[in-house]
């Protein structure tokens, strides 16, 4: 497989008793009007053309009206751009198969264009390749809340002192959100996202549609097997997201699943204290590190063009889910705090001790919160996050005061409508690395658990957030790409073997993108 011919990427909550609120019907009703709420709702033809002249010539563009409130369907409408890649081969056709990177708020309007450089031929020709830019991301009615750059870090470490800071930046994200969209912002979930997939299904003809989801599209897809079951056809739902854990769980995970990726980390490089100098046991690994982390505390450390706090080296917390990549990147803190010159990083290494920035604009940032807030309830009162951040500091030192400090949800409008329900069978496949960063085995172990009627692909040892044509050598790859052929799951769940490398693979294969491809950002899913 070649991803090198992908073309580049385009860039692609809080105390609110005093806020308006939108009264939500039960659970079980909002689930069983789904499919009426969106059938009455018939979306145009696609007027399709050519996207670019850049671009292929078999790669299409159009953009749908769908409503910003489906309960409304005749009321606001906004733009949902979609592209296609058709299948090269009509006798073999299957369907239509939609994809979603991640996010959320990652754009997946040029996703056919990697799937189609990627996937083998008797999996390919079975598709027409549909991606999208989800409500509000991208091409798609984009939604800002005019945050600046310090605005859109969610990455905050508890401190006593600062907490009331940190407070007033949760307070003021979600205020300015409300200002600048507050109008559009409720209506940016997952289940209104979900209905947009099923009025792309309805625009193209399709009874069905079959989807390739990575970290936030596995809870998208999800969401929709259990709204619209009988349109659920061939789905593969990567690097999962437990539905139970949405969303505060979600980034909690992240603190309690770095814990063990620190031991193993420190167990490898004690292994090679003979190359990386840090220590010959586990302990002394462990020490070396947190000895560079409260030196930097006391004195940032010069490194790569920019000065690191202790706080900053621990919201690293992602890259020790690579040993191999991490090791070489704490050696460097160290020559760098001792004042020796260490050799240079990799771009890999950069990227998991320092993600790319944002682009100019906060669209990404604005679709992150409004999902993460407006899917689900938050708890309300700041008392609760300061107890429960200090709480974690202790239990989980990496990351647990970072995961588990105040965010823009605790003041922001109440959803709309309940969370969904996973009560529906959905003969799905899942599939998973066992260390992954950013939607952990626990993680995806839930989502598999929380679907009867899934299976699960899991690659013991393999490395990153993404599996499924992201890790050329993954053994996951080939059983999704029998189900996706065939339409059959496996009989039972399947624990294949991959060696350790995902990270330096991924690298080789995807170009960077900072909001798109899973693994890109290490505060997204």
């Amino acid at each position: 497989m070649n991803l090198t011919r992908l073309t580049p990427v385009l860039a692609a909550g809080l105390l609110a008793t005093a806020l308006p609120v939108l009264s939500a019907p039960p659970a079980s009703a909002a689930q069983e009007s789904a499919a009426s709420q969106t059938a009455e709702y018939a979306p145009q033809k696609p007027q399709w053309h050519r996207c670019s002249p850049e671009q292929p010539a078999a790669y299409e563009c159009a953009t749908l009206k769908v409503p910003l409130d489906y309960r409304r369907p005749q009321g606001r409408a906004i733009d949902l751009a979609i592209s296609r890649i058709r299948s090269g081969n009509p006798a073999k056709r299957h369907g239509a198969m939609l994809f979603n990177p991640g996010g959320p708020g990652g754009s997946g309007l040029d996703l056919p264009l990697m799937f189609d450089a990627s996937m083998p031929k008797d999996v390919r020709e079975q598709y027409d390749l549909i991606g999208f830019d989800p409500r509000g991301v991208g091409s798609s009615s984009p939604v800002t809340c005019g945050l600046t750059d310090a605005e859109q870090n969610i990455d905050r470490p508890y401190k006593e002192e600062t907490f009331a800071a940190d407070v007033e930046w949760a307070r003021t994200v979600a205020e300015k959100c409300r200002e600048k969209s507050g109008q559009v912002l409720p209506f940016i979930t997952t289940r209104n996202t979900a209905r947009d997939m099923d009025a792309i299904r309805a625009a193209l003809g399709e009874k069905k549609i079959s989807y390739v989801g990575y970290s936030y599209g596995t809870y998208l897809g999800a969401v929709y097997s259990q709204m619209f079951p009988s349109r659920t056809d061939r789905f593969v739902l990567d690097s999962g997201v437990d539905p139970q854990r949405a969303w505060r769980g979600m980034l909690q995970v992240w603190a309690t699943e770095a814990e063990p990726a620190f031991a193993r980390w420190t167990q490898w490089t004690a292994e090679r204290s003979g190359e990386f100098g840090l220590g010959d046991t586990p302990a002394a690994v462990s020490k070396t590190f947190w000895d560079l982390v409260a030196r930097a505390d006391r004195e940032p450390i010069e490194f790569e063009g920019q000065k690191l706090t202790g706080d900053m080296i621990r919201t690293a917390r992602a890259l020790f889910f690579y040993p191999a990549q991490a090791a070489p990147v704490v050696k460097a803190l160290k020559d760098a705090a001792d004042g020796r010159p260490g050799a240079p990083l990799s771009a890999e290494q950069r990227r998991l001790l320092k993600p790319a920035a944002e682009p100019a604009t906060d669209n990404g940032t604005a679709v992150f919160l409004s999902v993460l807030c407006g899917d689900v309830e938050w708890p309300r009162y700041p008392e609760q996050y300061a107890r429960e951040a200090a709480r974690d500091k202790v239990r989980y030192p990496l990351y647990g005061d970072f995961a588990s400090n105040i965010k823009p949800c605790a003041y922001w409008q109440r959803p709309v409508e309940p969370v969904t329900q996973m009560k529906t069978r959905a003969n799905l496949l899942t599939v998973q690395n066992e260390w992954d960063s950013q939607t952990p085995l626990a993680s995806g172990q839930g989502l598999h658990g929380a679907l009867k009627g899934s299976r699960m692909v899991l690659a013991m040892g393999g490395e990153g957030h993404g599996v499924y044509l992201f890790d050329g050598a993954s053994c996951a790859n080939a059983p999704v790409n029998d189900y996706l052929a065939s339409g059959r799951l496996p009989a039972a769940d399947v624990t294949c073997r991959t060696a350790p490398g995902g990270g330096e693979r991924r690298a080789e294969l995807v170009p960077s993108s900072p909001q798109r491809f899973p693994g890109g950002r290490p505060d997204r899913f």
